[in-house]
């Protein structure tokens, strides 16, 4: 039988706000991934946008990881028990994060910002595909 190390999921906590593990590497894979944006950005891996709109595109991005795992969490595993609780659907602190709703919402957001800057969504697409995997 495997057994597990048992490890605090908390890293540290300053008073009643406890921040854990697994917040920092949300934390850290995002600003790996924008730094690993602006590095291809230099190399000239694309010429397909700017620095500034690679910013902007990163900040929606996580919006749509954040909001859209949370949103897939409520819609996919349990959305009786929310319609019974809509106020829980805030309470982001009890966990509950879905891969496949922050893979759709990051989906849609980059239509939406292909289409706002008149880019081609492919092209667009093929830039963030290699950050994906730092965020896994």
């Amino acid at each position: 039988m495997l057994t597990h190390p048992q490890f605090d999921p908390i890293a540290f906590s300053i008073g009643p706000v406890a921040v854990e593990w697994y917040k920092l590497m949300y934390l850290f894979a995002f600003l790996l991934a924008w730094w690993l944006a602006h590095v291809r950005l230099k190399r000239g891996y694309s010429t397909l946008c700017t620095p500034k709109e690679v910013d902007e595109a990163a900040f929606y991005v996580l919006l749509a990881v954040i909001l859209g795992g949370r949103m897939g969490y409520v819609l996919f595993y349990n959305p009786l028990y929310y319609l019974r609780h809509p106020l829980e659907i805030f309470m982001v602190w009890e966990g509950g994060m879905s891969f496949h709703g922050g893979f759709l919402a990051v989906i849609f957001t980059m239509l939406f910002l292909a289409r706002k800057y008149r880019k081609n969504w492919w092209q667009a697409t093929d830039f963030l595909a290699p950050l994906i995997p730092l965020g896994l």
